[in-house]
């Protein structure tokens, strides 16, 4: 018995001696684990992508709009951009005449709507660029400095713009529309940009089919005498328009004649 319980004894004291590595072997790990967690964890957060939060609170400045608003107000404007450059610059009056011009010559492909639409955009800015220019130093600069608020930007920059439709509306066109709207009379500097607007666009309106008319008139009177010539020769089966067209470009190209539309494009508006 005496050497039974001495055996049980052994190998009880075996199994303690296993079971001590074998748990610190297990402890270990899990320390090493809790350890390398936060490891882990920041290694993860750097991995992942910048991320960029936009808040709608606003700037907290007094009189100025919300950041929501002004957004808003953003968007509203890219979508109206096409018709204010349109209504509100020389776009129109030059588009008119230049479609006048291809209308004229009798070739109604060349130039193409692109270049015509191109040429147009481009003598606007050039036209327009000193009035880009004010409205870029009195308003958006100072309105990206933060000396400015949305408001006060938007009336210093309409002041520029508003000289200028000024300097091309006709008095009686603006007389015109201070009478649908019941205004009575009103100083030029305090005119409502809703009756600036309408008044100028009738104006550049009236002076493209102005300009328009007297370019027509030389190649109409080629138009005449070409028919005239085909009807005395008896040539009365022959379209005119094929055979004057020849002649109507030839006198366009030896009097230089986009250079003469164009120089008078730029010096019909009085800025």
């Amino acid at each position: 018995m005496k050497i039974f319980g001495r055996l049980a004894l052994i190998v009880l004291a075996l199994g303690l001696s296993l079971a001590v590595p074998v748990v610190s072997a297990q402890t270990a790990p899990a320390a090493s684990t809790a350890a390398a967690a936060p490891a882990a964890t920041n290694a993860a957060a750097s991995s992942q992508p910048m991320r960029l939060n936009i808040g709608l609170e606003g700037m907290g400045k007094p009189g100025d709009v919300s950041v929501a608003i002004q957004i808003v107000i953003v968007m509203t404007l890219l979508t109206l951009a096409p018709s204010m450059i349109i209504l509100m610059t020389s776009f129109t009056r030059i588009v008119i005449v230049l479609g006048f011009v291809r209308t004229a010559l009798g070739v109604p492909s060349a130039p193409s709507n692109q270049i015509i639409v191109g040429l147009s955009l481009f003598l606007t800015f050039f036209i327009m660029g000193p009035v880009f220019d004010r409205v870029n130093t009195d308003a958006l600069q100072p309105y990206l400095n933060g000396q400015l608020n949305s408001a006060q930007a938007f009336d210093k920059a309409s002041v520029p713009i508003r000289d200028f439709m000024l300097h091309q509306t006709r008095t009686r066109d603006l007389e015109f529309f201070l009478e649908l709207g019941r205004f009575g009379p009103t100083p030029v500097a305090e005119l409502p940009m809703r009756v600036v607007v309408p008044a100028f666009v009738i104006s550049e309106l009236q002076t493209a089919f102005q300009m328009g008319f007297l370019l027509f008139l030389p190649f109409l009177v080629i138009d005449f005498l070409v028919s005239s010539v085909l009807m005395a020769l008896g040539m009365m089966m022959m379209p005119p328009t094929v055979v004057a067209l020849p002649f109507k470009l030839l006198l366009f190209v030896l009097v230089d004649g986009w250079h003469l539309v164009v120089k008078s494009l730029v010096e019909s508006f009085r800025l």
